[in-house]
């Protein structure tokens, strides 16, 4: 299965603001207390700022033409009492939404990090880190800061606009007709480029991920880059990356700048149209200048929430974009499919490969009509040319990928029938690169067994006596507790294998699966895990996957693994027969 994101996008039907509400609606049905507490401060607030013109007009047409100061206090305190309870209001309106905000933002980092471990080791392989850390930090802060001061500036501007409009057509329709002409026009101009503004949007998130991809990988292998003196290359790719995010920022921040402007103009025409026909009509006997002023007020409540919804709708279009990029991930399924065990394998087999053919991604077929069977407690050795398909072989038996086609069998029942926990227990697997977490040995050793995790330190470490691993902690300079970090830079390669060695081995799987597990590691140490593989139950079968011939001189059988093909090797002689005058096909 294809998992790679940002894929070419199809054209998609153009996105209305309650379409789009409508797919973030999810992240926001838990929230529906908070979101009316919300919207009854907005309202408030908006019928509020209403208010005042009205109340300004009427001042000036009753007492201050007629000099009644009086009167001019009492609205005045009015007025004031009017302005206290909007900013109560907005107060109460700005809180609530900030914490819906941050609430929403912790539940979708959560939601994608939960689906990223979902999904299959090919996922990982088809994207980058950076990216992906890009989606969950960047792109669900800017979901994050529309929710928690866009959406309800959004609301809130658009009450006011519809409040605005209807006083400015009741108090005087042919005025208000003319001071609304401004604003038909942005609209439609609004609604024709608001799809391109989301695609430079999404251009710009993409060019982010992409160079936090680039930075997460030049730092990981920084180390090469300086033994090879090649930071030069670093600089220029991180140069390519930088530009090209810098080309589309730029692109996205002009885009979305377009509205701002366009606004400002509608609304300076509309108060040049208020004011040449406001003194007509005054001249006329039509208008007051108590009504002029309200006029030129509700003007300004109108196009002053509609330029600030130009930036709002800029945001909106961005946080679309982000919101694009997550649902992307959280649209993927696994392909690791459960099925019932419907087919039962062959007898006195732990582990049957039958007709099965793998092919990854967009590439060539790794392995082409392979059968074979594994019995409980013998040891297994997979031998072949590099790239020959060994390890891809290894990742089938515990199902990182599953096969294009056939069927594997884990103690005679379909391999897709096991749940994880199940699977995990029964086959251990150290890798050809092993991952550490940062913490201690400790904590790194018991990481996923469920069996040992509530013990303490002096029951464990009585335990690996037992199991034999003191000499192998004793290469750790505080055994146990020795701290290590995701970079490891405190211990050396072949201690970072020890300790996938003993993670792997501590949980006593029915099949342990060792991928040049002994690559990095000196001779006596090496002898010493040979004594711990000894020392496991007799019904433990091995599958070691080396290069170095004496790694698997004791196996029980040899298999030779080449050119898509896995076929029996024989004898110790034969293997190496093999290895050495073995050409590859195709």
């Amino acid at each position: 299965m294809n998992y790679q994101l940002n894929k070419p996008e199809k054209q998609k039907k153009k996105e209305t603001f309650s379409s789009a509400l409508k797919r973030l609606w999810p992240f926001l049905k838990d929230e529906k207390r908070n979101l009316a507490v919300a919207f009854v401060a907005i309202l408030a607030t908006s019928v509020l700022t209403l208010l005042s013109p009205v109340i300004i007009s009427y001042t000036i047409d009753t007492y201050i033409q007629q000099k009644d100061f009086h009167g001019v206090l009492i609205f005045a305190a009015i007025l004031l009492v009017v302005n206290i309870v909007q900013l109560v209001s907005s107060y109460i309106q700005t809180k609530t939404m900030g914490g819906i905000g941050r609430r929403t933002l912790f539940n979708l980092r959560n939601a994608i990090f939960t689906k990223l471990q979902e999904l299959p080791v090919a996922f990982f392989n088809q994207n980058k880190a950076g990216d992906l850390i890009s989606r969950i930090n960047n792109d669900t802060d800017i979901l994050n800061q529309f929710f928690s001061q866009a959406l309800m500036q959004f609301v809130g501007n658009a009450f006011l606009i519809a409040g605005a409009g209807v006083f400015l057509v009741v108090l005087n329709y042919r005025l208000g007709a003319a001071a609304l002409v401004p604003a038909l026009g942005v609209l439609i101009i609004t609604q024709l480029v608001s799809a391109w503004v989301k695609r430079r949007s999404l251009k710009s998130l993409q060019a982010l991920g992409g160079m936090s991809a680039e930075i997460q990988e030049s730092l990981a292998n920084f180390k090469v880059i300086v033994a090879f003196n090649r930071l030069d290359y670093f600089q220029r790719k991180f140069s390519e990356v930088n530009e090209k995010n810098f080309s589309a920022s730029v692109s996205s921040g002009l885009a979305s700048g377009i509205f701002v402007p366009l606004y400002g103009l509608a609304s300076n025409l509309a108060q040049l149209i208020v004011l040449a026909y406001g003194i007509y009509l005054i001249g006329a006997g039509g208008l007051t200048i108590g009504l002029l002023v309200a006029f030129f007020l509700y003007v300004n409540s109108f196009y002053g929430p509609l330029r600030q919804m130009a930036a709002v709708w800029s945001s909106f279009q961005l946080a679309l974009a982000s919101f694009d990029r997550i649902s992307e991930v959280m649209a993927l399924q696994s392909d690791l499919k459960f099925v019932s065990p419907e087919k039962i394998g062959k007898p006195n087999s732990v582990l049957e490969f039958k007709t099965v053919f793998f092919k990854y991604p967009e590439g060539k077929e790794v392995l082409r009509d392979v059968n074979f069977i594994l019995e409980k407690g013998k040891t297994y050795a997979l031998v072949g040319p590099t790239g020959g398909g060994k390890t891809t072989t290894a990742s089938l038996m515990a199902r990182l990928y599953d096969p294009t086609s056939g069927t594997i069998f884990l103690d005679r029942k379909d391999i897709r029938s096991y749940k994880a926990s199940e699977r995990t227990q029964k086959i251990g697997f150290i890798l050809q690169e092993p991952f550490l977490f940062t913490g201690t040995v400790r904590e790194n050793i018991l990481y996923g067994n469920e069996k040992y995790r509530d013990h303490s330190g002096e029951q464990l470490a009585e335990i690996l006596k037992k199991a034999n691993y003191e000499k192998l902690l004793a290469r750790f300079d505080k055994g146990l507790d020795t701290h290590i970090t995701t970079n490891s830079e405190g211990i050396s390669l072949g201690q970072k294998q020890l300790i996938a060695f003993m993670r792997a081995v501590l949980r006593e799987p029915g099949i342990l699966i060792l991928d040049e597990a002994t690559a990095n590691i000196d001779t006596v140490t090496e002898q010493l895990l040979t004594e711990i593989l000894n020392a496991l139950p007799p019904t433990t079968t091995k599958v070691i996957i080396a290069h170095r011939l004496n790694t698997i001189k004791n196996a029980d059988e040899i298999f030779f693994v080449n050119a898509g093909k896995i076929v029996l090797a024989g004898s110790m002689e034969h293997a190496v027969d093999l290895l050495l005058h073995g050409k590859r096909e195709g």
